[in-house]
């Protein structure tokens, strides 16, 4: 095994390549941003969750004791300066209570990662949790002078926040651009800048949502739960500090600002951002129809798929892309990726299965090394994936006779392809659903002999019977 010290980490904070180094030896602290639980989850937002699992299960493979924090944000993300987060808002629309709402859609993206097989983080804190830390943090932020109470809200003062450091270290914004952007928007009165940002906002007396603090009643904003719940479980500094990229202004910059604020540093050491995942060429949104839920992959009950895709393929397929470049989703790159990861399927089924020699032409450890660079180079998971592509073209020259396996190379490699596959990827390579695709394109191919020899009654039946799984069938 390449030494822990091998493992490179694109870090946002300083835009470049570093050697990663924990800060409590053979410990690592990791915060992300979990989901504003106020709909289903996202298809972008799941990128981002794949990604760190990758990343939360490497570093447990390297032998570090990886404290993973993700939270859960069921309340004050404000989606402006008005009174109502997003989660009050849709519990307008459906007409639930906002903690129904927030119940609702925390199952749904548990389900959801469950299907996709990521591990559980160890600590899973929600904001409403917290709101004792919040306000305790809130307390700090104007001790320190970088915050000021207005009829029963607090505001960050940026101005006096910028007279001692730097705000917008991950964006690289400066006060100036952000006080011209803001002159843009309609801005609270209370304010006194525009650009100043919300810790705590005053409610109204038929806002749900509301505790008690020393400003009155009111709710969080949404920036200083993070800060507040890192702190608390991973301490004032702690290694990695995560998201999507969407995250980086404002959230985080003002994670960075909110922590400096109160305890006088940067939270994290080394911030890793997630890029973006597109649909068709173009950016998802719900508005203008380019936009599909998971499960509407998993159960082809979309108009944009011609099939359904099961969770396992839709996961080897965000992996095919670094976490750090964009990547595009589209009918014809999920049935390239399905054939793709069918014959991932396949090298695990033909390396149980191979005839040894007395002798080997295949080195199983320089295949193992190539492995471990691709991850060590920032979890560069399509490296990885390539090297499996590699190790197929090696095992068929196997099976055709060309080229000789012993069983010590034969060995290492089903104990690394099982570590690098299921135990670092989290790939599931009996993939059941996958193997149901096979047979539904068997059937298709059986429907379309029997249409053209003119066997209707039975072309029309496997239709029929297609349909009445959900899975549509159109002649032309």
């Amino acid at each position: 095994m390449l030494a822990n010290k091998d493992l490179i980490i694109y870090n946002s904070l300083t835009s470049q390549k570093e050697k990663f180094t924990s800060i409590n030896n053979k410990m690592v602290g990791m915060y992300v941003c979990g989901p504003t639980v106020y709909n289903t989850v996202h298809l972008g937002n799941c990128r981002t969750f794949i990604s760190f699992d990758l990343i939360f299960r490497y570093l447990k493979h390297l032998g570090w004791k990886v404290r993973y924090v993700r939270n859960i944000t069921d309340v004050g993300h404000l989606e402006d300066e008005s009174q109502e987060d997003k989660i009050s808002k849709r519990a307008a629309i459906e007409k639930l209570e906002p903690m129904e709402i927030v119940q609702k859609y925390t199952n749904d993206f548990r389900n959801v990662l469950n299907k996709f097989n990521l591990l559980s983080p160890n600590i899973e804190p929600t904001a409403t949790g917290h709101i004792i830390e919040q306000i305790e943090m809130i307390e700090k932020i104007i001790e320190n002078g970088y915050a000021y109470v207005k009829n029963g809200s607090v505001y960050f003062d940026l101005k006096a926040f910028t007279s001692n450091y730097t705000y917008g270290k991950l964006s690289n914004r400066n006060l100036d651009d952000l006080i011209n952007e803001s002159r843009k928007l309609q801005g609270s009165k209370e304010k006194k800048s525009p650009q100043d940002f919300a810790l705590w906002k005053k409610a109204t007396n038929s806002h749900i949502m509301k505790w008690k603090s020393p400003w009155g009643d009111g709710f969080p904003g949404w920036h200083i739960e993070c800060s507040a719940m890192s702190h608390k479980y991973l301490g004032k500094r702690f290694d990695i500090h995560g998201g999507g990229i969407d995250l980086k202004f404002p959230h985080h910059d003002c994670e960075i600002a909110q922590s400096e604020s109160a305890y006088g540093e940067n939270p994290a050491n080394y911030w890793i951002h997630t890029n973006m995942l597109t649909l068709n060429g173009k950016k998802m949104s719900k508005s203008t129809g380019n936009s599909v839920f998971p499960n509407e992959i998993f159960e082809g009950k979309n108009d944009i798929f011609s099939k359904s895709f099961s969770p396992m393929i839709l996961k080897f397929f965000m992996y095919q892309a670094h976490y750090r470049n964009t990547l595009d989703l589209s009918n014809n790159a999920l049935l390239s990726c399905e054939k793709a990861f069918a014959k991932i399927i396949q090298l695990n089924k033909d390396l149980q299965n191979l005839k040894v020699s007395e002798t080997s032409e295949l080195n199983a450890q320089s295949w193992i090394n190539d492995c471990y660079s691709a991850l060590n180079d920032d979890f560069n998971s399509p490296k990885l994936i390539a090297c499996f592509f590699e190790l197929i073209k090696s095992i068929n020259m196997v099976k055709s006779g060309t080229s000789k396996l012993d069983v010590k190379n034969k060995d290492l490699l089903l104990k690394y392809f099982k570590i690098f596959s299921e135990d670092i990827l989290g790939l599931d390579l009996n993939d059941n659903q996958n193997n149901q695709s096979e047979i539904v394109d068997l059937l298709l191919e059986i429907r379309e002999k029997e249409r053209e020899n003119k066997n209707f009654e039975t072309s029309d039946y496997i239709r029929n019977r297609l349909n009445s799984l959900g899975i549509n069938i159109e002649d032309s």
